[in-house]
């Protein structure tokens, strides 16, 4: 979570002069970078506010961190059905007019978007006005959106460098996704006569990481290896996963959640998890080598990419869901636990580490405004 600027918790009124819209709800994969630029904005005394739906996790964050949120209803296009295309289509036009409001209620400078569906109606109403538009695309292969507006923006931010091939010769800059700042603090872990695996599935829990983990707690048992297990296996899952795992005799702890990642990265010699942005992210700024499994169901395979990019720089091992057992599991911790071969992927993982991208995000709207 960003760090908050200031101690009141409840929405602010835009400040005078012109503000800056930020769009691209519903994940906090959308959200959190998006929260982070528009602190940096805050911090240099622009306006900023947020465009978002009822439904998603904006409604929760953005309140909570001080910025207006103006409410549009739209729904998505990706991987749904007819009903719900049929009606995201109805929606769009009256969620793009809603939105091009917005841009002169608020004196709107330049609008940046973290893509998703929520980001179509204020792009589109940005673009139709001549108003700015600044997208971070921190996955290999852009978003539905942005891959469908990429002609027509000002600025792309990215994260890999192979996805500047998706948007006009020089509009592109490598900035990496925001990160906390805990993360790139953290030194090195030095290798002890144990090995720390720290495996994660995100908040909610991976069903096949739990099932693998599982399934290699007694592989790890019966070969001898010192091994300390930190698991973060969801809610749902996590009284079955801890009563096994205490049966394992195994060393470590199953959570349901881990509030303090950074701190459990900390400790960790190796990081097993899926692939998403921030996921990624965390692991570059982090230094931290990994077995990355991607979501099998991601929008256009884009966490299968974003491992892949891991892969060839050096910094992971790849995984695929469908392959993802204990004996695999097992098997691949086994082979990167031989002498040097974490340290390098670590150091592999610094290499793809991009801190400043708030700043520089926030530096590039000031810019294309002033265009």
């Amino acid at each position: 979570m960003t760090e908050r600027s200031e101690l009141n918790p409840g929405p602010r009124p835009l400040a005078p002069g012109p503000a800056f819209l930020l769009a691209g709800g519903g994940t906090g994969g959308h959200v959190i970078p998006a929260l982070a630029v528009a602190h940096e904005l805050r911090l240099r005394g622009r306006a900023a506010f947020f465009v978002g739906t009822q439904r998603g996790l904006e409604m929760k964050l953005v309140p909570r961190e001080g910025f207006p949120l103006e409410l549009i209803q739209i729904g998505g296009l990706k991987r749904v059905g007819l009903r719900q295309t049929a009606a995201t289509l109805f929606q769009l036009p009256i969620a793009t007019m809603q939105a091009s409001r917005l841009l002169d209620s608020h004196r709107v400078a330049a609008v940046f978007s973290m893509g998703g569906y929520v980001a179509g109606p204020p792009v589109i109403a940005a673009l139709i006005r001549q108003v700015p538009v600044v997208v971070m695309e921190p996955n290999a292969v852009p978003g539905f959106t942005n891959r469908r507006i990429a002609l027509l923006v000002r600025r792309a931010l990215i994260s890999f460098p192979e996805t500047a091939r998706y948007f006009p010769f020089g509009r592109t800059e490598l900035t990496g996704l925001p990160v906390r700042e805990e993360f790139f603090r953290l030194p090195p872990k030095p290798r002890g006569d144990g090995l720390t695996v720290l495996i994660t599935g995100g908040s909610q829990g991976s069903r096949t990481l739990n099932q693998a983990a599982r399934e290699s707690w007694p592989l790890f048992r019966q070969a001898g290896l010192p091994v300390r297990i930190i698991h973060q296996s969801g809610p749902a899952a996590c009284e079955e996963l801890r009563a096994a795992f205490a049966a394992s005799g195994l060393e470590g702890e199953v959570l349901p959640f881990i509030a303090d990642m950074p701190a459990a990265f900390a400790q960790a010699d190796l990081v097993v998890c899926r692939s998403g942005a921030g996921a990624v992210a965390e692991l570059a700024a982090a230094g931290k080598p990994s077995i990355l499994s991607p979501f099998p169901f991601a929008a256009d395979q884009h966490q299968l990419r974003n491992a892949e990019a891991f892969v060839r720089a050096g910094a992971a091992r790849l995984v695929e869901d469908r392959e993802m057992t204990g004996e695999r599991l097992f098997a691949t911790v086994v082979e990167l636990a031989e002498p040097g071969t974490m340290e390098r992927m670590g150091a592999a993982a610094r290499g793809l580490a991009h801190p400043g991208a708030a700043r520089r995000a926030a530096n590039v709207l000031e810019e294309v405004a002033g265009d």
